[in-house]
């Protein structure tokens, strides 16, 4: 690792000045990722049969956070140098000089091998285990191995993204089964359009910095068209849970009215083909698997009250 660091010396933000402010750090961690990361985990945790004790359960979402935070610190300080180039991340703290390259993957080491040993030592080792492949996954197979090699860079790194309903989920049963396996078919499938379609719109930043998105390497009829299909394969996805009978009419209904709002705004990407359409989609995306999420929560409470008949 040393090598390494060595070997990027010269790039942005190996040195800092003194006195990094604790938000410079706090930034580090990549928060409004991590909040989505944390809630989609804490709702495989709620999901899940069986009991967890209240502070097991934190100890377990904190691990998460935490394990999220660290992944997204090492992502910063392998990717210093195209941050310093693309318009949305010359900001961020390394290149921005705020906090040096080396403290920053100290910070993320530190912490990413903390979550992992706390999560196995407080609450299971096959939750830990699922988080330290998350983070792995994330670190070397995405971030150092095939975001600047592949336009299908998302598409099979989605897969870190997808694991915390299922590490939440093993933290509670200690095991993995069919429902979080779903709803990591649903952020796995999801990536990809929410992802592509900020890349439409940011396509000169990553062709600057030299990354492979798919509109900057296939071009951005071929990138609409690849949202339009997996969206068309997100929508019916989603209604899994409900199709199996997991969930009832709550979940069925407003994800069957959130997948077709998704659907008009695929659409509308593929056949205008304008920025606006491919920023309507992108926000939408992360409402649209927050309120997946949500309802999958609301209707499990329901269910277990006895309400509507659910």
């Amino acid at each position: 690792m040393s090598d390494i660091t060595a070997a990027h010396d010269a790039s942005p933000g190996a040195y800092a000045r003194p006195g990094a402010a604790p938000a410079d750090f706090l930034a580090l961690l990549k928060p409004r990722v991590m909040s989505l990361v944390c809630f989609t985990g804490l709702v495989g945790l709620l999901v899940a049969p069986g009991d967890i004790h209240p502070i097991i359960g934190f100890t377990a979402l904190l691990c998460i956070a935490i394990g999220a935070g660290a992944s997204g610190a090492i992502n910063m300080w392998c990717d210093r140098d195209i941050d310093a180039v693309m318009r949305r991340t010359r900001n961020r703290p390394i290149p921005s000089g705020r906090v040096s390259a080396s403290d920053a993957l100290g910070f993320g080491v530190s912490l990413a091998v903390a979550s992992v040993a706390l999560m196995g030592l407080a609450v299971n080792w096959v939750a830990a285990g699922l988080l330290a492949l998350t983070i792995g996954f994330y670190v070397f197979v995405y971030t150092m191995w095939l975001k600047r090699r592949t336009p299908q860079n998302i598409v099979i790194g989605g897969a870190a993204g997808a694991l915390p309903p299922v590490i939440g989920w093993a933290a509670v049963t200690g095991g993995v089964e069919l429902l979080p396996l779903i709803l990591f078919a649903v952020i796995f499938v999801w990536t990809p359009p929410h992802f592509w379609a900020l890349a439409l719109y940011r396509s000169n930043d990553y062709a600057d910095a030299g990354v492979p998105m798919l509109p900057v390497v296939a071009g951005h009829d071929e990138t609409r068209r690849q949202i339009l299909i997996y969206s068309l394969v997100l929508v019916p996805l989603a209604l899994a849970p409900w199709i199996i009978g997991f969930s009832g009419w709550i979940y069925g209904i407003g994800v069957g009215l959130l997948g077709a709002r998704f659907l008009q705004l695929a659409y509308a990407v593929w056949h205008r083909g304008e920025d606006a359409a491919a920023r309507r989609l992108f926000g939408f995306s992360i409402l649209y698997l927050f309120l997946v999420f949500v309802l999958l929560l609301a209707d499990h409470w329901a269910g277990a009250l006895g309400w509507f008949g659910v």
